[in-house]
């Protein structure tokens, strides 16, 4: 893959579109990242967007940001990054400061409320659509397994934060790499 075929420009405008369209949060930026860069462009393989996105979950702030931070790094370096940062929070930003203007008025339109409960719905099906294509993509074996049900557990049993959670099962994750790897 020739990663300088996009201009900075063009960059921007691709990121700009994502972040146009980007309405649910972090959660629904992997199946349209997926085929913007790597169905309809092929600028990145399907695996570089699945660990981009799961490194971005674990940074602080917002998912689509990071991610598209990851991706353009990879595309155009440095200037790449902050090109795509500012394309894919360009239109949000602008976004919330008209809304925040009229935000009174507008929660109380049943318009509003109808299309904010379609989105919702719309949201719903591409978290789905996340797990989904995520869960094809692991490497599932018996730890997986028993990782995944102790996670579940943790949270909906013990309650710990989702940032504990992440801190907990990263520091297991390497404990169990290097036992694996200590044993080959």
């Amino acid at each position: 893959m020739e990663h300088n075929r996009v201009s900075l420009f063009k960059l921007f405008l691709i990121f700009t579109k994502i972040g146009a369209i980007l309405l649910g949060g972090g959660y629904v930026i992997l199946p349209i990242m997926t085929s913007e860069f790597v169905d309809k462009r092929e600028l990145v393989s399907h695996d570089e967007v699945i660990d981009y996105f799961a490194l971005a979950q674990s940074l602080p702030g917002i998912i689509a940001a990071n991610m598209s931070m990851f991706i353009g790094y990879k595309l155009r370096g440095k200037w790449g990054a902050i090109t795509a940062m500012l394309g894919v929070t360009f239109i949000p930003f602008w976004c919330i400061v008209l809304l925040a203007s009229v935000i009174g008025s507008l929660t109380e339109n049943s318009y509003v409320q109808g299309a904010l409960w379609g989105v919702g719905a719309s949201v719903i099906a591409l978290i789905v659509l996340t797990v989904r294509e995520m869960w094809q993509k692991s490497n599932r074996n018996a730890f997986f397994y028993v990782i995944f049900v102790l996670t579940l557990l943790t949270i909906l049993i013990f309650k710990l934060s989702p940032i504990q959670t992440i801190l907990l099962f990263s520091i297991i994750g390497v404990i169990y790499k290097k036992i694996t790897e200590g044993k080959k």
